[in-house]
């Protein structure tokens, strides 16, 4: 008796918790229809690569809540510092000069951390924010350089750089525009290197060529005296896990340095460990004016995204004086000393290494056995970051229609089986915890063979 009671207690406030968020809450990215009609997901705890939702039901996070709880969630040792540092210093500004012992350190750290020109960060409380920040600065840069006109941007189809009006404006998704009447003018696209979906005939190493000398067309068209900014992503994670070739990135920063087009790489997701390194376009041979960190960075555990700005460019602007441009938050003492926590704890346990050198090989080699499924087209990926194009017809490479909701459909029947994954377009997107393990590494295989075979056989008319 007193256990149902209990239970009877717990389904009440659970209800009391629905009824507040569908009532109060306006969600980021939810289609309010569907919510009202099946209602919010409570998430009521998290531990290592586990959620609980609801009344106690676990599921296994397979996209590290969308790409940044690297080191896994609820560690005891992030809890302690994190009380440790509000117990020290809960709040001061940044404004006119003041810091504190952990910003000033997260600042050193984060230098020693990516190439060696890159030894400034602008501090900030997410991604979009912080590439919002290199627009900003890339505009003040090109003022001081007496070319005020160079305030034009390009970014790529499918990219994905936040959510505020100028980064939703870089975004090359187009449902991100059309509730908002976006993108604002100055912004452009070229085409993003997803071969699978887009290279036609091309041979993948052709089609990558072409969409770099897109960026040559585009220059020729605007003028290189109006265009100053190039944002890219190292791998489009967003987009399916785009990856790009080594010839692309050569073209495309000859091009770009030809012009005198500064480049901002925004390392959001790839950040902190998910490809192996600290920061992952060095080894593609991107050379960065600015680049965009976060998610990882503090694995999630409080908001923050950092700008960091290249030596000669960072030079110019101090001929600036002020820096007119900055948030409450920036910088935040007990962010930092988590931040700090975090990378401390990603060097320790020797995170990085273990995806580069085992975990992520091993990741990408089972999630290569799904690659004959008749719904899957290609399996692509590094380190521990996966994308699964799913496709109609193999010998084609046609796609399902998009309302079709076939990925989506795929995503549920796993999410039944108690996996996570992210239904992206037409593909599904896998970037777990950087402590996953392998029996959980082969129970989500096994479970998106399950779920593809199910929708499989629902769209061929099978039972």
């Amino acid at each position: 008796m007193a256990q149902d009671s209990a239970a009877d207690t717990r389904q009440q406030q659970l209800n009391l918790i629905k009824q507040a968020d569908l009532t109060h809450h306006l969600h980021p990215f939810t289609d309010d229809n569907a919510l009202k009609q099946h209602g919010p997901l409570v998430v009521t705890a998290a531990k290592g690569t586990r959620l609980f939702v609801e009344t106690g039901i676990q599921l296994l996070d397979m996209v590290a809540g969308l790409g940044c709880v690297n080191i896994g969630y609820g560690r005891e040792d992030m809890a302690e510092r994190a009380a440790q540092v509000v117990g020290e210093l809960s709040f001061y500004h940044t404004f006119q000069g003041a810091t504190n012992p952990y910003t000033a350190v997260l600042a050193k750290k984060l230098s020693e951390m990516t190439p060696g020109h890159l030894n400034k960060s602008f501090f900030t409380n997410s991604g979009s924010e912080a590439n919002e920040t290199i627009v900003k600065l890339a505009r003040a840069y090109w003022r001081l350089k007496g070319k005020p006109e160079k305030i034009q941007v390009v970014a790529r189809e499918y990219a994905y750089h936040g959510s505020t009006l100028m980064t939703a404006s870089l975004n090359g998704l187009p449902a991100m525009h059309q509730a908002y009447g976006l993108p604002l003018d100055g912004v452009h696209h070229i085409p993003s290197t997803a071969w699978y979906r887009n290279g036609g005939d091309q041979s993948p190493e052709d089609f990558a060529l072409t969409c770099a000398r897109a960026l040559e067309a585009k220059v020729e068209r605007i003028g290189a005296d109006r265009i100053g900014l190039l944002f890219v992503e190292p791998v489009q994670v967003g987009a399916g896990v785009v990856f790009s070739s080594p010839a692309y990135w050569a073209e495309l920063q000859r091009i770009a340095k030809a012009h005198d087009i500064l480049i901002a790489v925004d390392e959001t997701v790839t950040g902190f460990g998910r490809m192996g390194e600290w920061v992952y376009h060095p080894k593609l041979g991107i050379e960065a004016d600015f680049v965009c960190l976060a998610k990882g960075m503090s694995s999630g555990y409080q908001p923050v995204g950092a700008a960091m700005v290249a030596d000669h460019v960072a030079e110019v602007l101090a001929e600036g004086g002020v820096t007119q441009h900055g948030f409450t938050t920036s910088g935040h003492p007990v962010v930092a000393g988590l931040c700090l926590k975090n990378i401390e704890i990603l060097a320790q346990e020797y995170l990085l290494d273990t995806v580069r050198e085992s975990l992520g090989p091993r990741f990408q080699d089972r999630l290569q056995s799904l690659a004959d499924h008749p719904l899957v087209g290609e399996v692509r990926g590094e380190g521990l970051a996966a994308g699964i194009e799913l496709v109609a017809d193999k010998a084609t490479r046609r796609q399902y229609p998009l309302d079709q909701g076939v990925c989506g459909q795929i995503s549920n029947a796993a999410l039944m089986q108690g996996v996570v994954v992210r239904p992206v377009g037409n593909a599904l997107v896998l970037c777990p915890p950087l402590v996953v393990n392998d029996a959980e590494i082969e129970h989500t295989v096994s479970v998106l063979e399950s779920a593809l075979d199910e929708v499989h056989g629902r769209l061929t008319g099978g039972d």
